[in-house]
């Protein structure tokens, strides 16, 4: 496989016992996804999907199969190495959004760099230029009651973007958001892709996965097809 990619799976496979009975979920999907590619996962329930990108994202490990990140091989790794490449390779961004609500939108964006160990006046640096990358300055103290749907998604991506993840991944981003709100977080993805990022996006949305340059379908643990493609246009400015 190709030094260049961030992202090296090989024959990965994942099972669930229950008892002595084995259930296969992924059942050998090998890719590589480059630096700065913006890749959509996609597939029906129970492809399988779920299952990988927990998996890209060090929350759970392979049964079976090598996979490397980074130039690093975190098959093998145990919990607590996992946890630590999480922090420190990973930016997330869930359907549910997962801020706490007494903090503020910089508190909840500079929670993963409490774990990492930054100071204070760091991590409230870095959470603020976090925040205006996503257009969101003038709203540092205000905490999640008092933001809309889609500010509360940016301050979660802010949250993602604010330890220069190598990788961003993104679970049904626009689940829980209106069509308006959805076209303008995605706009936002297309533009943090442009700052250099590698994006990485779950959704059974057709119109969302426009968005990416790359689709790879799933389909009872097997990659069923991946394709490449121009992606939606989006405006010109970037981060």
């Amino acid at each position: 496989m190709h030094t260049t990619a961030i992202i090296q799976l090989e024959k990965i496979e994942k099972s669930y016992f229950m008892g002595n009975h084995a259930i296969p979920v992924l059942k050998g999907i090998s890719m590589e996804i480059q630096r700065n590619e913006y890749v959509a996962l996609m597939g029906p329930s129970g492809s399988g999907k779920s299952t990988l990108m927990n998996i890209l994202g060090c929350l759970d490990s392979p049964t079976g199969g090598k996979y490397i990140l980074n130039s690093q091989d975190v098959s093998q790794m145990s919990d607590d190495e996992l946890a630590q490449v999480r922090n420190n390779e990973i930016g997330f961004v869930f359907q549910q959004f997962n801020l706490l609500p007494r903090l503020s939108a910089a508190e909840n964006v500079a929670l993963p760099l409490v774990y990492a160990g930054v100071s204070k006046k760091e991590r409230m640096e870095r959470a603020l230029e976090a925040l205006r990358k996503v257009g969101l300055a003038d709203r540092s103290h205000h905490k999640s009651n008092e933001l809309s749907g889609g500010q509360i998604q940016r301050v979660a991506i802010a949250r993602a973007l604010v330890n220069n993840p190598s990788i961003l991944l993104a679970d049904e981003p626009t689940g829980n958001l209106d069509s308006k709100t959805s076209v303008e977080v995605m706009e936002l993805f297309a533009n943090i892709h442009a700052a250099g990022n590698t994006v990485v996006l779950v959704t059974h949305e057709e119109d969302i996965a426009a968005y990416a340059h790359r689709v790879v379908r799933l389909r009872d643990g097997l990659v069923e097809s991946d394709t490449t493609r121009p992606s939606k246009a989006v405006p010109a400015e970037s981060l």
